[in-house]
């Protein structure tokens, strides 16, 4: 088979812990096709490193050769039990916020009372996290942080994500060349792989940057509505509409949820790979 760079997001992506069904087979046909020497297989996710691992052993998946932890603000490459920080990934964002932590950054957003800061375990010191009321105006919270930030002379990127179970929703403050798209972006380049060997997975709004941009992806079959609306706005605006798969099912008779979906899109943008797939697992 030819090369593979096999990006996926981990919570209601490859890991079954939405409430949709998973199809029964899917998780080991997955585990069967990353198996393969050609495949480098890469988590993205807002997981840190312990939540990462911990996901891998209640969930049985299969080990990352890397991790884009923490929604994009670090990267590990990952051998066995081993994860080698990537420090040339934090060196290139670093500069975006003048040299500051996120502990200070905070500091300086101290007087925005609706915004509450997350546990200190969702922070490091490329990553800024809030819980933020559900239905706030949202545009309007961005706008004032960015506006704080630009008098520090500080370059952010600011993502918005919602947590469906707590009723709440997240906001990531990160260094303007930090996040999931551009953390793929380094690693495409870092490797040596092209766009056309390269697909992504994910089911989010902290996805959408990636399914929006020339990177193939795949959005799974049990996203959220909005989500799934968004997803294809953005890529209609950006002309990126033919890297945006949307899974619907009926792929191998799988549903099209969660590891059945990346399935569905891997063979959606690399066909060959189908046969492989059908043999048993």
């Amino acid at each position: 088979m030819n090369r593979l760079l096999l990006c996926t997001d981990l919570d209601r992506t490859l890991m079954p812990n939405g409430p949709e069904p998973e199809s029964a087979q899917a998780r080991k046909k997955f585990i069967k096709l990353t198996r393969d020497p050609q495949v480098t297989l890469v988590y993205v996710t807002g997981r840190h490193q312990q939540l990462v691992e911990q996901a891998i052993e209640e969930y049985q998946l299969p080990q990352p050769d890397y991790v884009i932890a923490d929604v994009g603000s670090t990267i590990y490459e990952i051998s066995g039990k081993n994860w080698r920080y990537q420090a040339a990934w934090e060196k290139i964002i670093n500069a975006d916020w003048q040299g500051k932590s996120a502990k200070q950054l905070a500091e300086l957003l101290a007087d925005i009372h609706v915004i509450q800061l997350q546990e200190a375990s969702k922070q490091n010191t490329h990553k800024l996290s809030y819980y933020v009321p559900f239905d706030i105006d949202q545009q309007h919270i961005i706008s004032t942080i960015k506006q704080i930030l630009q008098q520090h002379s500080i370059a952010a990127n600011l993502i918005w994500s919602v947590d469906l179970q707590a009723s709440t929703g997240l906001l990531d403050v990160l260094p303007a060349s930090a996040g999931k798209r551009q953390a793929i972006e380094f690693l495409v380049q870092h490797l040596g792989f092209d766009y056309s060997e390269t697909v992504f997975a994910g089911d989010s709004g902290n996805d959408i940057c990636v399914m929006s941009s020339p990177i193939q992806s795949v959005l799974v079959a049990n996203a959220e509505k909005d989500v799934r609306a968004a997803a294809i706005e953005q890529a209609q605006l950006n002309h990126q509409e033919h890297t945006l798969y949307l899974a619907r099912g009926n792929f191998m008779g799988m549903n099209g949820n969660y590891s059945a979906g990346i399935l569905e899109g891997v063979v959606h943008y690399m066909p060959q790979l189908e046969d492989s797939l059908r043999g048993e697992t």
